[in-house]
């Protein structure tokens, strides 16, 4: 009982940030936030709507399988975050854009602007729905089973609550909102990490000795290149993830777009691009530390690494104030993902979809509905009760950002012209392409495509439109 009253408490919260900022909100409120957001707040919000309720509690378990080589991709993103700071956002604010995928439309044309806008709302609505999906089931199998909360409540109950606190302000309230979100999420870490160390006998400095002269500590893999820890594989593929999954990526991008001037937004991203290198360290290091705990429990480690942190936050082993604080922090990065996502959605469709943006009442009846298709994926992965079918959604989303990066780096890269009846067919090919090359290099190399297979399928966007091209008229 009292985890549930922890959350309404937590969520009671929200609600009342909600209500401060949302006064005489209209649909400029809603989708940039007036243009007036204080770039410190965003950055610092940024954090948690980054770090998903999924990453809250995998990032951890990496540490069993990897090591710690996760950080070689957090230091790619650093140059990622630099890029999107002084190439993307210069163009986004110049253009003065609601939604970044209004760009494609003024450079290469309608089709390319609807194509690219599509392929976001795709990826973005089945990705969040996932990421949310593994969380309640976590928090099912752990907490709710035990007070007799059926799944088909849990998840209405959830969602509906993120949709009472976004719903008016939007864009505007989650700035604020997220910055709490992910206050909750850093105090429940370090608190937790603390937790942790002391049931070693270890104070924070031994801890750090401990996790320094760990085998799990190993950072830099500069070994075969086919290793998929490769530095340079990793290092490369951070700074493109944070290209595409940031910087071409209206969820991310949007409350970037909400501060007053272009300078802000570049200190608001390089501000938390650093930032990401620190946080995921506390996650890993709470991995390491977890691993020792169990040794010294004697007991063998989850065959599903995901699993570690549950084990012992979500189960009472640690106490019942760790496994409040393990509920907050994964609702908090849960949730501040969820409801960038229904917002973002939400102005995706109306202002590149239906190019209404001052409709208020199709603004309202479209964050509702993305609410309610948000509770049907969910509720129905739980009764398809499949991972492959969870497995497919995830390498769906992780191809249909492909083509983002190839038309946007045709138009920023080239002054060419493209046959915008064609962009549509190149976009959805090229997804395709690297799916068939993904299962032939499988099967008969011992070659494994990872992060780079991204940037390949990017690759054969550009070509594709480059190949249909023509140069621009002077």
């Amino acid at each position: 009982m009292l985890i549930i009253i922890t959350v309404l408490a937590y969520f009671s919260v929200l609600y009342g940030l909600s209500r401060l900022t949302s006064a005489r909100a209209t649909n400029e409120t809603f989708f940039r936030a007036d243009r007036k957001s204080p770039w410190a707040m965003v950055a610092f919000g940024m954090i948690g709507a980054s770090v998903s309720g999924v990453s809250f509690v995998s990032v951890p378990g990496m540490v069993a399988r990897q090591d710690m080589t996760y950080l070689q991709t957090c230091l790619g993103f650093i140059l990622g975050y630099f890029i999107v700071a002084f190439i993307l956002l210069p163009v986004y604010y110049r253009m003065n854009l609601t939604t970044i995928y209004s760009y494609l439309k003024q450079r290469l044309g309608r089709r390319s602007y609807k194509t690219g806008a599509a392929f976001f709302l795709l990826s973005d609505l089945t990705g969040a729905a996932v990421k949310f999906y593994i969380v309640c089931i976590i928090l099912q199998r752990f907490l709710l089973d035990a007070y007799g909360v059926p799944f088909f409540v849990t998840v209405p109950a959830l969602m509906l609550l993120i949709w009472l606190y976004t719903h008016k302000g939007g864009i505007k309230t989650l700035v604020w909102t997220d910055s709490f979100q992910t206050l909750c999420m850093l105090g429940a870490l370090i608190l937790i990490i603390i937790k942790v160390a002391g049931e070693l006998d270890m104070g924070l400095a031994d801890a750090a000795k401990a996790i320094a002269a760990s085998d799990y500590s190993r950072v830099f893999d500069f070994s075969d290149w086919m290793s998929p820890q490769n530095f340079w594989k990793q290092f490369t593929s951070g700074a493109f993830i944070v290209i595409v999954m940031t910087g071409l990526n209206q969820n991310m991008m949007q409350k970037n777009l909400t501060c007053k001037t272009l300078r802000e937004a570049q200190k608001d991203v390089c501000s938390y691009g650093f930032a990401f290198v620190p946080v995921n360290l506390l996650f890993l290091s709470l991995g390491v530390l977890l691993i020792m705990l169990a040794q010294k429990e004697g007991m063998p480690l989850p065959s599903n690494p995901d699993e570690l942190l549950p084990m012992f936050a979500a189960t009472g082993r640690l106490g019942g104030v760790v496994t409040v604080l393990f509920i907050i922090g994964i609702v908090a990065a849960s949730a501040s993902t969820v409801d960038s996502s229904l917002t973002a959605l939400t102005t995706t469709y109306c202002v590149d979809i239906r190019e209404r943006p001052e409709d208020e009442h199709l603004r309202r009846q479209t964050h509702f509905f993305i609410t309610l298709i948000f509770i049907f994926f969910i509720i129905a992965f739980r009764y398809i009760n499949s991972t492959s079918v969870i497995d497919a959604v995830y390498i769906l989303c992780s191809y249909t950002y492909g083509p983002l990066l190839g038309l946007f780096a045709f138009g920023l890269l080239t002054k060419r012209k493209t046959d915008d009846r064609a962009v549509p067919y190149i976009a959805v090919a090229s997804p395709f392409i690297c799916l068939a090359l993904d299962y032939a290099t499988s099967h008969y190399t011992s070659y494994r495509f990872g992060y780079e297979l991204l940037m390949l399928n990017g690759a054969l966007t550009f070509a594709g439109l480059l190949i249909k091209g023509k140069k621009a008229k002077q």
